[in-house]
Formats: C-alpha cells, sequence, structure tokens
C-alpha cells in the first residue's frame, strides 16, 4: 500500500471535495506498493525576469531509489485539435502538453538543490479517466504516457512499470520526500490520536502557524491566545522545525502528559518535549538530587527545588515553547525563562476557554499578545450549536470547510441508559461509514467518577484505554481494543474525525461546565454525537431556545 501525502486527504473524502482526485487517491494507495509515495496536490511558484512562472500537477510520486513520476489528472471532456489535446475552461482552452512541459520545467529548475549534483529521471503521465483519447499520435502527448478511460483499471500498473524496483537511494530520496511535503506546506498532525500506529501530517492552518513564524521583535516574548482548533500546537511544531533546521536548541513545555507523549512521538528528534514536571523531574535527576514522590505535597516540592536550582550555561535554550499556558501557575514562569538564553525566543500558547482546573491567568507583563478566535478544526454546525452555549463574548469563528454534520443528541436515564445509549452512538458513528479508529469515546466525567471507564467493551466493542502505565522508552501503553475511550481532560490537545462526548451530566451551566463542554465539543474535526442525561439535556435546550 502506497503511502499519500497530505494523509488527512479521507476528510476531503467526505466533504465531497475535489471528488474525482480524491477517488484516483484511494485506488494509488490501493494499489501501488509502499516503496512509492504519492505528494496530492503540489503547486511551486517562480518569479523572475518581470513575469511569473507557476505550474500545479495533481500527484507526485516519488520512488524509493529517488525517482519522479508526475500524474496529471485531467477529469471529464477534452477536446481533441490540431494542436493537440485542450482542456476547455471558461475563459478558454489549455494545451494539455503545454500545461505539461511547463510544469517539467519549473520543476526541474527547483529541484536543483535538492539534488546536490545526483543524477534522477523525472517522468510523467496524462490520466484521462472520463475521456477516451481517439487520435493519440496527435495528442501531443506521448501515446505510452497516456492512461484514459479505455484504460483507468490500468492506472496504478502503469506507474508500477514506470517506476520498477530498484536498488534504493534513501539519502535523496529523503530530500526529495522533504521537498515535495515542503511544498504542501505539511507538518506533523499534533491532534491526531494519541496511541494510533500512523503518524499522521496535515496541511498547516491557513494564518497562525505561517504568519505568526514571520514577527520579529526584540526581546522575543509572544504570547498567543489562541481558540481551540487555530493552528496554535502546529505553530509549537511549526517552530520547533524551525530551531532544528538551524541548529538551534529548542524546549516545548506543557501542561498535559498525553499531549507530551504525542508531541514526543511527531516533532524533531533533537528538540526536548517535556509536562512541566517532567522537566523538573529530568533537571533534578540530572543534578543528582533525590527524589521522593510520596506525599500529598510532593508536586509542590519537586516545583520548589526546580525553581531552586542553579542553570547551567550549557542547558539553556534557543527556543522555548510554552504550551497550555492556562494551566500554568504563575510561579513556574520564572524557572522557565532562567533557561532560555538572553537572545532567545519565548512563546506561550494558551487557551482560557480550556481551563478546567481554574487557575488564575498568569501576568506575562511586557509581552506582546496575539489573538487568534478563528477555529480551522471544527465542523461549522458543531461551533453552530456551541457558540449558541457560550457566553456571547466567548463565541469563536468557524473556517472549517465541512458543514452539514449536524450534532446529535442522544439522552438516557440511569447508568443502564447510559449505557444502552452509548452503544447506539457507535452504532450511529459506524453507520456514517466511520472506521473505529476514527472515533474516540471522550468521557465527561474524571476518570475515577466515570461509569464506562471501568468496562473494557461496549457491546460488540472492544475499548483501548490507557493504562497508566509507560514502557522503557517512556511511551504510554494502552489495552488492546479498537475503539478509544479517554476522559475530556486527558482528550484536551487531541482531536479524532467522530467523537462520541458520553457521561454528559450537569444541573447548572455554569462557567467549569461551559468548558468542559467546550473542550470536549471541539476535540471533533468532521462528527459530533452527544450523550447527555435528561436533565443536562433539559438545560442545554432552555440555553438554545432562550
Amino acid at each position: 500500500m502506497a503511502k499519500i501525502f497530505p494523509s488527512d486527504w479521507r476528510t476531503l473524502e467526505r466533504t465531497g471535495a475535489a471528488a474525482r482526485e480524491i477517488e484516483t487517491l484511494a485506488l494509488l494507495e490501493a494499489g501501488l506498493p509502499d516503496r512509492l509515495t504519492v505528494f496530492h496536490g503540489v503547486h511551486w511558484t517562480r518569479v523572475g525576469h518581470e513575469r511569473a512562472a507557476f505550474g500545479e500537477i495533481d500527484f507526485v510520486i516519488v520512488s524509493a531509489d529517488a525517482r519522479i513520476l508526475l500524474v496529471e489528472q485531467k477529469s471529464g471532456f477534452l477536446s481533441e485539435t490540431a494542436d493537440g489535446l485542450l482542456k476547455v475552461y471558461a475563459g478558454g482552452g489549455k494545451s494539455v502538453a503545454v500545461q505539461l512541459g511547463r510544469t517539467l520545467e519549473n520543476l526541474q529548475k527547483r529541484l536543483a538543490p535538492v539534488l546536490q549534483g545526483e543524477p534522477t529521471t523525472i517522468d510523467y503521465l496524462l490520466y484521462c479517466p472520463d475521456y477516451t483519447v481517439r487520435n493519440p499520435g496527435t495528442a501531443g502527448v506521448p501515446p505510452e504516457r497516456i492512461v484514459d478511460a479505455t484504460r483507468h483499471d490500468r492506472l496504478c500498473t502503469t506507474i508500477v512499470e514506470a517506476l520498477p524496483p530498484a536498488t534504493a537511494r534513501e539519502s535523496l530520496a529523503r530530500r526529495l520526500r522533504a521537498f515535495f511535503a515542503d511544498e504542501l506546506r505539511l507538518v506533523p498532525d499534533a491532534s491526531a490520536m494519541l496511541g494510533q500506529a500512523e503518524q499522521l501530517v496535515t496541511r498547516l492552518s491557513g494564518g497562525l502557524a505561517t504568519w505568526a513564524r514571520r514577527l520579529d521583535f526584540d526581546p522575543f516574548r509572544l504570547r498567543v491566545m489562541g481558540t481551540a482548533g487555530s493552528g496554535k500546537t502546529q505553530l509549537a511544531l511549526a517552530v520547533l522545525a524551525d530551531a532544528a533546521r538551524a541548529g538551534r536548541r529548542a524546549l516545548y513545555v506543557c501542561f498535559n502528559r498525553p499531549l507530551a507523549d504525542h508531541l514526543a512521538r511527531v516533532a524533531p528528534a533533537e528538540v526536548e518535549i517535556a509536562t512541566f514536571h517532567q522537566l523538573c523531574d529530568r533537571r533534578l535527576r540530572a543534578a543528582g538530587e533525590r527524589l521522593e514522590f510520596a506525599g500529598p505535597a510532593a508536586f509542590e516540592e519537586l516545583e520548589r527545588r526546580f525553581a531552586q536550582l542553579p542553570v547551567r550555561e550549557e542547558e539553556r535554550v534557543d527556543d522555548l515553547i510554552v504550551d497550555e499556558g492556562q494551566d500554568f501557575a504563575a510561579a513556574w514562569v520564572a524557572p522557565l525563562l532562567a533557561r532560555l538564553k538572553y537572545e532567545g525566543r519565548a512563546w506561550w500558547l494558551e487557551d482560557p476557554m480550556q481551563n478546567l482546573y481554574g487557575r488564575p491567568a498568569v501576568d506575562l507583563h511586557g509581552w506582546v499578545t496575539l489573538h487568534a478566535d478563528t477555529n480551522y478544526r471544527s465542523p461549522r454546525d458543531v461551533l453552530a450549536y456551541l457558540n449558541r452555549l457560550l457566553d456571547p463574548r466567548r463565541r469563536i469563528e468557524a473556517a472549517s470547510p465541512i458543514a452539514g454534520a449536524n450534532v446529535e443528541l442522544l439522552t438516557y436515564t440511569g447508568d443502564p441508559g447510559l449505557l444502552e445509549a452509548t452503544k447506539r452512538a457507535v452504532s450511529l458513528a459506524l453507520q456514517a461509514g466511520f472506521r473505529k479508529s476514527d472515533i474516540a469515546l471522550v468521557t465527561f466525567s474524571g476518570r475515577d467518577r466515570s461509569y464506562l471507564m471501568h468496562f473494557d467493551r461496549i457491546g460488540p466493542h472492544v475499548l483501548r484505554s490507557f493504562t497508566g502505565r509507560y514502557d522503557l522508552l517512556g511511551a504510554p501503553e494502552f489495552s488492546d481494543g479498537d475503539l478509544l475511550i479517554e476522559t475530556v481532560y486527558r482528550f484536551k490537545g487531541q482531536a479524532a474525525p467522530c467523537v462520541i462526548l458520553t457521561e454528559v451530566d450537569f444541573g447548572e451551566l455554569d462557567d467549569l461546565m461551559q468548558r468542559k463542554l467546550f473542550v470536549g465539543m471541539t476535540r471533533a474535526s468532521m462528527k459530533l454525537i452527544v450523550v447527555l442525561s435528561e436533565r443536562a439535556a433539559g438545560v442545554l435546550s432552555r440555553r438554545v431556545e432562550g
């Protein structure tokens, strides 16, 4: 099975966007071997000599031996003329051969620094899934490079024949894959569910992760107050990647252990990832101090000793990123900044609406503050419903292309009713076409108070949950199962295509309940189902109608 980038392409599949190309992606994923990597929707630009030359190609395929095959897809009707094949658009026709020629020329120039003098081959195919070319000899494209409607089922075979197995050239192939990933502006998907075997990548959100890195002031102290789904953690990953490429030391610190565990999987290996308390523990152990974690004040003692620890010059970093800043205590700021070089850059990322622990806001006097109030992740329907529940001052702007995913509410009475309603929610998600690996059960209750967390299965579905243990490399261990269940506290910072927010129960929509609903509901990137008690349903109904 071929590797497809960006790997969040199935989101487009469900929205109907670029439907014909998404059909082709599914065909390529299933029909090509894993030695081939497919990049979808690559664009490049070159400006010079008072004119801009631009090109685009639908699919770029890179082989393990560093060869490149471009596949240009022309869906629908084509026109065969004396000048070759034309694709007819509203503004007129465009020569397919000329488009391909310009693309090849531009790509060869852009690739020169990547190749570093090493030889490679760049070939191309024209794929016309809906049209039969009547006169291949006059199409302007060699007949052997055309896969039309009569050969639709041979697309993958033709690609494999064009890229037969050969001795791997991993170094060059890696540079080529990095080049095309950069053209697509890809970053690791920090919101993907923890524990997934596949490391996902996604396109950078339009805005925060791109232009926040273009800001420049001295000293660089930037506080980003961004809503859920605004791209804060994508920004953090982009900053970490920038630091790794430039050879700068970078430290990322967050509050939530699941988020740190996930970031450690997808961030560059050269950077350090830790929760604040992990960082305290590491530095104290490195200094040879003996630690005891018994007693109710163990964490307070850990924090106190870390704050008093002398900072060695060699441990100072060039970039310090604090994520989930709304969960940090004011006393933690000084010892963290003490580990930043004098000319270093500090990034503080927070969302006050995700403050589930009731901590007061940290005073960062003199820092530049950037507000990001647009959510790129959650479906528009989910945010529209959520905005009706929130205080008007907390409402957020929706920028996701996904709509038509109405929030489904299932009510229950008592624990047996909760179990049955949650089973039904899972069935609804599966009927909607989501795979079990796309679904997260997120309980509104804490781990100890949750009724559902004590089960190892719900109906025929075996639950996968965090065991509380870590392996020798520090990675979290999960129970064997195919349906993830997590608490809203642990799932903060993550997301799933389909979220079932269950065990929702309250008698009053106070400030904390609003925050928990906000966190739970904004974890969904495509579909949200809420399983709530009769009394909570009554509260929400009155709020929406009022």
